[in-house]
């Protein structure tokens, strides 16, 4: 069974919701960015790259249609890089490295981009319409 390691990591500068020079950001602008300085930082081959999985804990507005899946189409990664958006509110990015790991473990995949996302500025604390069932 082959192990899983971290090969390199990424992440953005952030700021306190509503305020900074990221308030007018898209979370898909700011996570594609991410992803290509990581690839360029960790010199992994983009046709390496099985998957991307972004944790989103509200997958929804400009942070939502599949964020893991659309932001393949804005990064410097072939068109088949897959993408999926896992949510499991707070731990959804550490839910997208058990996902990797579990894919490389079975021999799924060698090469994974695993992510977390969330604009607290441009999509409200519990989202935008919340009605959790009674």
């Amino acid at each position: 069974m082959p192990n899983a390691v971290i090969a390199g990591y990424s992440r953005s500068p952030f700021t306190i919701a509503n305020k900074g020079d990221l308030k007018s950001l898209r979370p898909e602008d700011l996570l594609s960015q991410v992803i290509n300085d990581l690839i360029k930082k960790s010199g992994i081959n983009p046709e390496d790259i099985e998957d991307v999985i972004a944790g989103c804990a509200f997958p929804e507005g400009e942070q939502g249609f599949n964020i893991g899946k659309v932001v393949t189409f804005m990064c410097d990664l072939p068109g088949n890089v897959a993408g999926m958006t896992v949510n499991r509110w707070c731990g959804s990015s550490m839910q997208s490295i058990h996902n990797a790991a579990g894919s490389i473990a079975m021999g799924s995949g060698e090469a994974f981009i695993c992510a977390g996302v969330e604009s607290m500025t441009r999509v409200p604390m519990l989202g935008f319409n919340p009605m959790p069932h009674p």
